[in-house]
């Protein structure tokens, strides 16, 4: 189970770095049964499964600075992340996917580190829209993972890709962005959210927990808040938001 999870998010890693549209930075990674060991633009992170199935990364900034979190089995990384440990020199990164997500990196450049985003990098390259979200912005950008594209009717995903759907593809993923950089401190109980594509989102919030209502009603939660980067704001989410259209 350890070398499976360890070997996914390698991977991942290494996916990104074959797609030079998504990312630009050159980075070494090496792995083994147990741990990952990654360096990119002077930063160096070390990922290790114990064999209870409980994670941690640790690592450091190009400016010397400190960064930890772990993770326990059935619950996503990010979750699990200690904000006492993250300097505010280090841009207060977040852990998502498995991978810091930082302020000095776009929002596609961010997301293609996340192993748990590779369904909404490729659909985002397939409609084009990678130098759309690579721009100044800012966006704000509701981003599912690859469960919640799971969710989707079988084959519904790999129909969507296909050329001739590039419109429909397209249709679907700006209405997953939202025009500004809108933070969840921002978000109220039932307001209406205009996303890029011109229809609009219901934000139903109570206490911390923040909802998004669709335009056919369906429900997404976000489960990972404000993560920053330098042309928006992300939030992920677990289902995919349709439109009425």
């Amino acid at each position: 189970m350890k070398k499976s999870l360890l070997t996914t998010l390698a991977f991942a890693f290494a996916i990104s770095l074959t797609t030079p549209a998504l990312a630009q930075t050159t980075a070494k990674t090496k792995s083994d049964a147990d741990k990952i060991k990654t360096k990119e633009d002077g930063n160096m992170s070390k990922t290790k499964m114990a064999d209870d199935g409980k994670m941690k990364m640790k690592g450091k900034t190009a400016a010397g600075d400190k960064m930890r979190a772990k993770g326990k089995p059935g619950k996503a990384a990010e979750t699990m992340v200690n904000a006492a440990d993250l300097p505010m020199s280090s841009a207060e990164g977040i852990m998502v996917g498995g991978a810091m997500m930082v302020p000095s990196k776009d929002i596609v450049d961010n997301a293609v580190m996340s192993s748990e985003h590779g369904t909404l990098v490729a659909a985002v390259k397939a409609a084009g829209l990678v130098e759309t979200l690579k721009s100044a912005g800012p966006f704000t950008v509701f981003a599912p993972t690859n469960a919640a594209f799971d969710k989707l009717p079988a084959g519904t995903v790999n129909t969507l890709v296909m050329p001739e759907n590039k419109a429909k593809l397209t249709t679907i993923l700006t209405y997953h962005v939202v025009p500004g950089a809108v933070r969840a401190a921002d978000l109220q109980n039932d307001q209406t959210l205009t996303t890029v594509q011109g229809e609009t989102l219901t934000v139903m919030k109570s206490g911390t927990s923040v909802m998004l209502k669709d335009a056919k009603g369906g429900m997404a939660t976000v489960t990972t808040a404000d993560v920053i980067s330098s042309n928006g704001v992300t939030h992920v989410i677990d289902s995919v938001l349709m439109p009425a259209k």
